[in-house]
């Protein structure tokens, strides 16, 4: 057998690590669907376990095509894995049949909160995972190994697909934990804060409401007011008008009459003088 070069012997030994985190995987998701009672969460959960079984035939048969050979190495061997699988199964079986036992000890006081520890526990797995498939993604394209760079690529999509759903399942499964083991009136304390909130909220918004209505009626009687204000200005305006315009008829009139009485005077004057001169005449 030739003697691997240092890029087989990394990409090996990278691919022994996720193998081996696939297999410690495929005894805890046999455990963990077990113990889970939730419909939607334990389908996920078996249709994942199909695929980390996948996972792990594939990176052996990659492993093996790169001249290695596939060892679980956080494990001591395939025949403990199988023996440690087992067994766990077997206490989950208990753990949900009679709701007690050292395995739901240990994860939680209540159906619920076991769960959801089983769910934290995997989400945090997830990320161990993502991140193998993603340094052997990389390493791959480092050294130009497309096969290797496709399968990593695959299963790490599968993980993070996986993972997001996760994400979405732990808020649910910790309300469920808040129903089964909090009292409905310590639960409805936050209702009622949220009501309070709503009126506080309602009153503020009617408050405001009320603050704009005010400002508005403010506005319109200033309004009113600059339009009486304008109105008045208006009349004085025209009063005074009105007034000048009397004032100068009259004064005009007057002038006038004046002019007409001054004239039959000059007239008088002058026939008064025409007489006095025609009697001198006569005299003379």
């Amino acid at each position: 057998m030739a003697e691997l070069q240092e890029r087989d012997t990394k990409l090996i030994q990278y691919l022994n690590e996720a193998y081996g985190k696939e297999k410690e995987l495929e005894t805890s998701l046999q455990a963990h669907i077990q113990m889970t009672t939730r419909d939607t969460y334990k389908k996920r959960l078996k249709d994942h376990l199909r695929e980390t079984k996948q996972q792990s035939k594939g990176l052996q048969k990659r492993i093996k095509e790169l001249g290695g050979k596939a060892e679980a190495m956080p494990v001591p061997g395939p025949d403990a894995v199988s023996e440690a699988a087992g067994a766990v199964t077997s206490i989950a079986s208990k753990a949900v049949a009679a709701a007690k036992g050292p395995l739901h000890a240990v994860r939680g006081t209540s159906e619920q909160e076991m769960m959801l520890k089983n769910a934290k526990t995997e989400y945090w797995n997830e990320a161990e995972e993502i991140a193998n498939y993603k340094a052997i993604e990389t390493l791959a394209e480092v050294l130009g190994d497309k096969a290797t760079v496709k399968l990593a690529r695959e299963y790490r999509r599968q993980e993070e697909r996986m993972s997001s759903f996760l994400e979405k399942t732990i808020p649910q499964l910790t309300k469920d934990v808040a129903r089964a083991e909090i009292p409905a009136s310590q639960r409805n304390g936050g209702k009622r804060t949220r009501r309070g909130g709503a009126r506080s909220a309602g009153s503020k918004n009617a408050s405001k409401a009320r603050g704009s209505t005010a400002t508005a009626k403010s506005g319109a009687s200033k309004a009113a007011a600059k339009t009486r204000g304008s109105k008045t200005a208006a009349k004085t305006r025209a009063s005074k008008a009105a007034t000048k315009a009397r004032g100068s008829s009259a004064t005009a009139a007057k002038s006038r009459s004046s002019k007409a009485a001054a004239k039959p005077r000059g007239s008088t004057r002058a026939k008064s003088s025409r007489s006095t001169g025609a009697r001198g005449r006569s005299k003379s």
